[in-house]
């Protein structure tokens, strides 16, 4: 396939890095960026990660393709307004929720024209800077809904995966959401928890400094994730992310007493069944 002129709304952590692909993998012929703060726009321009920014209706009228790599709550409201400016180019996200994005666009016009994806794929950090080489290689990509998206659109955005080096899954919208909840989304919020009740309990930033441990350091990582990403993510999935908080609480609590009982051997026999994730995560 040839390359395309390819927009890029929104040059952050994974629009940034998705762009450096683009480019090594000879898919794009021009990249535009799309950007809401000055700042991060003049980093996207110093970093190279796009040719040039431009205000976003120019970008789509210059572009073959438009990726929409926002928060989940901006994509929702911008996504009908981006297919209402289009002709026949494409147009994919890479966000982190689904339901409400494919509902919201769901009787548009030129809803062929649009493919709804997921890279699974991120890391703590954020902005331009935070642009990652080879991010999405050896990654799984979930494409919702691809009955929904006209043939020619959904054979260039496979080809897009398949050429960074992404497996590709599909999934219904709702049972993507409730998925990414378990897996991704309650990994979120028990890391965000957990940074909390170590800084309300433990005073000095030196105790937690020099006593955290790789475990600590691993689990608590997440908490260093922007709000600005997280925030519109667990409200658009509320939901399901709700079902996952309290299978989770329930899970606490069984540890809760077993503990409080001083109950050994039923401790051993739960954290073996947590074990066999091993055969999954191995």
């Amino acid at each position: 396939m040839e390359r395309k002129k390819i927009a890029i709304i929104g040059v952050g952590l994974i629009g940034g890095s998705l762009a450096i692909q683009l480019h090594e993998k000879k898919l794009s012929s021009h990249l535009i960026g799309v950007e809401s703060s000055p700042e991060h726009a003049a980093q996207a321009l110093e970093l190279e990660l796009v040719d040039e920014v431009l205000p976003l209706e120019e970008a789509i009228a210059a572009a073959d393709v438009v990726i929409l790599a926002i928060p989940v709550d901006s994509m929702v409201s911008l996504l009908p307004s981006v297919l209402d400016k289009i002709d026949r180019q494409i147009v994919l996200d890479l966000g982190s929720t689904k339901s409400q994005l494919v509902e919201v666009i769901s009787q548009h016009p030129k809803r062929g024209r649009f493919c709804a994806t997921h890279p699974m794929w991120g890391t703590e950090y954020s902005g331009p800077s935070a642009a990652v080489k080879g991010a999405y290689e050896n990654k799984a990509v979930i494409l919702c809904n691809p009955e929904q998206t006209d043939e020619d659109v959904l054979e260039w955005v496979k080809h897009m995966f398949t050429k960074i080096g992404m497996r590709q899954l599909v999934m219904e919208a709702k049972a993507h959401d409730l998925h990414a909840a378990y897996v991704s989304h309650i990994s979120h919020i028990t890391s965000f928890a957990l940074a909390n009740t170590v800084l309300e309990k433990e005073k000095e930033e030196n105790a937690i400094f020099e006593l955290a441990s790789a475990g600590f350091e691993s689990t608590v990582r997440l908490a260093k994730s922007n709000g600005d990403t997280w925030a519109p993510i667990f409200v658009e999935n509320s939901e399901y992310i709700l079902e996952a908080i309290d299978t989770y609480i329930e899970k606490m609590e069984i540890f809760r007493k077993m503990i409080a009982a001083k109950d050994e051997a039923g401790l051993k026999s739960i954290m073996e069944e947590a074990n066999k994730i091993r055969k999954i995560l191995n």
